[in-house]
């Protein structure tokens, strides 16, 4: 084990019970590289960690993970000012990855923001800040209640274009006296005859100097620092191209005697327009990046800054920070429900439609929960608050959005390590171009290798790569927000898109969840209602949909309710209990043959129920069949439409259900899906995603979130359907906010149009300086006579990362139906 500098520092450890949860929690992190001990605190529930400098503490807490006695770590996000290339983002990264404490770290250039999970109580907040002010940007922790957004981008975009416009002002002159002599022979002798050649180049280099100094000084303050720090940069690729080129027109312009007499010539235009070129790219960047992020900031907008709460029989109004659980709030008709919260007082119908996107406003009465960001319509409701800040619905939502449009895409593993070592590359095929200019045309065309120079390192400023992945994932991810789509797992937004086989559950996904008793088929001593009522002791504490349609139908019967003994489910079968002193059960055909209790005589009536595609639900006593109850559960709206999208797409679509064969034949039958696995155990729902795997490949799992939770991890992509409040459903990579699986369709298309766009504004970028830096090179010349002007190099390099930008948009008008 290779041992550096030594340093001790201690971490939270979760799950500990015992002392043999202690040893094998040592032994474990004793086995982390750069180790050198650690010792675990059962009392304190805490490690103390010994190790060298080179210790990693993503493996730390991997080690604890795989042990299962995981540590506590926590997500922040800080605002980054100065970031404006792919470079920029690796500096950080690479800084962070660095620091003891932080697990991973992960900037997004489009939204200018670093996420990091870190150990808890091992790094704190300014040890962050500190560590990308050292790397050559400012950070700050972002309060996501507190942050105003729109104000902030408002800000940053009026300084932007007041830094553009005051380069443009100084500009203008100086490229007017340069290149108006150039295009037009009577104006140079105008100058010639009027203020003179050597009044002209001190005009053009106070102008220049101003423009250098003052707009374009942002530019110096950050490239030249990580030029000295051997970590260069976009800016400091700027800060060299236009201070050569100012140098060597100073020269020309106060020493002229120290170049070779047919060389002296000014390019101050060229320092001067380099300059205010990139400002207009970064000003015109700027409006397309708050674009970009229009999907936080709407849903941020639905956060209410104030409350008004009772007190002593009152309403004062409180800022959202003084609110606690159990203040009681009142919203008035037109205002929006501050936090989350149960109604106590009050009828009203409230919009919804931010959560669900159904455009019905809900009816909301006591006992009936709201959420934060809802519009209240018609009348004033009085609600207590239960949830508040973070743990809101809204903020988790904001949440998912934020970490999703943050997301690292396995695709930008490419430009990660292009990124690496691109502008070092870049300078030396800068100065490499210089010295082949000298040796090859002689000092007699110094200034020409100068302007090449000059034009390569401006060219090959790598903006357009580092905005390329993250502003496609905002803008898709954004846009999927929109239409009811949350990605949790960021893989998922790539995932999806070569999804060969999408599987759904049943009951509560293909179907509406509500089934209804259809048919009660009882034995000829037995009248319908005491089935029934045999049935409704059984089921009365499940919480399953067919539980539910049993109770319902008991309870609008107005039948009694038994009371049941030795209670016991059989694993997704059925259930048994005793009542009236005599053992009943209720479950499946399988579940009550199993029992060596006949069923033959009402297998007819069991075929024909399951071709109608209603499920039977068989009960006996220890003897004999008593009877079924028939259940019924309507397939969902959206069904069908979304299905036939999907296989349009070339997606095989399968059904994996508990139900009967008939059953679950019937309702494929009526939806055309292919894949039927029907009487599948819950347990067996893994094995039966993994078989659908082998057999076709990539494949997603469509279901409810609760009992299909462990199908939706087994999936390659799990898609849970939510119910608009319950947005955190851990086992899922999306989660849909809407029962409706036309959604399915949105994140599918949304996938493949993301995963397009990126490679898209990748070929762009990479096409772009691959191609652009031989010409400014000076490639052509030799054949054509062509160079390439250090100024339209600089419009070149702001077009590309526009382009980029405004081809990310795109995303925003993709259609969801053919």
């Amino acid at each position: 084990m290779a041992q550096g500098e030594s340093r001790e520092f201690s971490i939270p450890v979760t799950g500990l019970s015992c002392a043999g949860c202690v040893k094998r929690a040592e032994v474990a992190l004793e086995r982390v590289e750069h180790v050198h001990s650690a010792e675990v605190n059962l009392a304190s529930e805490k490690a103390t960690i010994r190790g060298d400098e080179s210790l990693s503490a993503n493996a730390i807490a991997e080690a604890l993970k795989s042990a299962g006695y995981p540590t506590r770590s926590e997500r922040l996000s800080f605002a980054v000012e100065g970031m404006h290339c792919a470079s920029c983002v690796q500096k950080i990264e690479s800084a962070l990855a660095t620091q003891m404490g932080v697990i991973e770290a992960r900037v997004n250039l489009a939204n200018e923001t670093v996420s990091i999970e870190l150990l808890e109580d091992v790094i704190s907040v300014e040890a962050i800040e500190k560590v990308i002010s050292q790397a050559g940007y400012k950070a700050y922790l972002r309060d996501q209640q507190k942050t105003d957004t729109k104000q902030e981008q408002s800000k940053k975009l009026a300084k932007i274009r007041r830094q553009f416009l005051l380069a443009f002002a100084l500009t203008l002159p100086v490229f007017v006296l340069e290149m108006g002599s150039h295009l037009v022979p009577a104006f140079h002798h105008f100058l010639a005859n009027t203020i003179g050649q050597q009044a002209s180049w001190l005009i053009q280099f106070t102008l220049t100097t101003l423009v250098l100094a003052i707009p374009g000084r942002q530019f110096f303050i950050i490239g030249v620092p990580a030029l000295l720090r051997a970590a260069p940069e976009m800016n400091t690729l700027v800060a060299l191209g236009t201070s050569s080129a100012w140098i060597f027109s100073s020269v020309a312009t106060f020493a002229p005697n120290l170049l070779p007499q047919q060389t002296v010539n000014v390019y101050f235009e060229a320092a001067a327009v380099i300059v205010t070129l990139i400002l207009l790219g970064r000003w015109l960047e700027t409006r397309a990046k708050n674009q970009t992020g229009d999907a936080v900031r709407k849903l941020l907008d639905l956060q209410s800054k104030t409350a008004r709460v009772i007190e002593n029989g009152q309403a004062r109004t409180r800022a959202l920070e003084q609110l606690h659980k159990g203040d009681l709030i009142q919203v008035r008709p037109g205002e929006r429900v501050a936090v989350d919260g149960e109604v106590t007082e009050g009828k009203s119908y409230v919009d919804e439609s931010m959560l669900t996107g159904e455009p019905q406003p809900v009816y909301k009465q006591a006992g009936d929960k709201v959420v934060g960001g809802t519009l209240n319509t018609n009348s004033t409701l009085t609600f207590k608050a239960t949830e508040l800040g973070s743990d809101t619905v809204l903020a988790q939502i904001i949440q998912l959005v934020e970490r999703a449009q943050g997301a690292r895409l396995p695709i930008q593993g490419l430009v990660d390590k292009v990124t690496a070592v691109f502008v070092p590359i870049v300078m030396a095929l800068a100065a490499l171009t210089f010295l082949l200019w000298l040796f090859f045309a002689g000092t007699e065309n110094f200034s020409l290798a100068v302007v090449n120079l000059v034009a390569v390192l401006i060219i090959a400023c790598p903006c357009a790569m580092g905005l390329a992945t993250p502003v496609s994932i905002m803008v898709g991810t954004g846009r999927a927000a929109r239409e009811g789509v949350l990605f949790r797992q960021s893989e998922a937004l790539q995932q999806l898109r070569d999804v060969k086989v999408i599987a759904f559950d049943k009951t509560g996904t293909l179907t509406e969840g509500k089934p209804k008793v259809t048919d009660i088929i009882a034995a000829e001593e037995v009248s319908k209602d005491q089935l029934l009522s045999l049935a409704y002791a059984l089921e009365h504490s499940s919480e399953h949909p067919i539980a539910a349609a049993i109770i319902t139908e008991a309870e609008s019967r107005k039948l009694e309710l038994e009371e049941l003994r030795e209670f016991e489910s059989h694993n997704g079968l059925g259930v048994s209990g005793v009542i009236k002193n005599e053992t009943f059960f209720l479950g499946s055909k399988k579940f009550i043959a199993d029992r060596n209790i006949n069923v033959a005589n009402l297998a007819n009536l069991h075929e024909t129920l399951s071709q109608e595609g209603k499920t039977p639900i068989y009960l006996a006593s220890e003897e004999k069949l008593l009877g079924f109850i028939a259940i019924s559960d309507p397939i969902r709206k959206s069904s069908s439409a979304a299905i036939a999208q999907l296989q349009r797409m070339g997606i095989r679509i399968a059904m994996i259900t508990g139900d009967a064969r008939g059953t679950a034949q019937a309702v494929a039958g009526k939806l055309n899906i292919e894949e039927v696995k029907a009487e599948v155990l819950p347990a067996q729902k893994v094995d039966t995603v993994a078989a659908l795997k082998a057999q076709f490949g990539t494949i997603a799992f469509v279901g409810d979130g609760i009992n299909d939770a462990p199908a939706l991890a087994a999936a390659d992509i799990g898609i849970a359907i939510g119910s608009g409040t319950d947005v955190a459903i851990e086992a899922a990579d999306v989660v849909l906010m809407q029962a409706d699986l036309s959604r399915v369709v949105v994140a599918t298309r949304l996938s493949k149009a993301t995963i397009r766009n990126i490679k898209q504004n990748l070929f762009w970028a990479f096409a772009y300086n691959v191609s652009l830096i031989p010409i400014a090179a000076g490639i052509l010349y030799p054949a054509y006579g062509l160079l390439l002007n250090p100024m339209l190099a600089a419009g070149a390099m702001a077009f590309s990362s526009i382009f980029v930008l405004t081809n990310a948009l795109h995303l925003k008008r993709v259609r969801f139906t053919h």
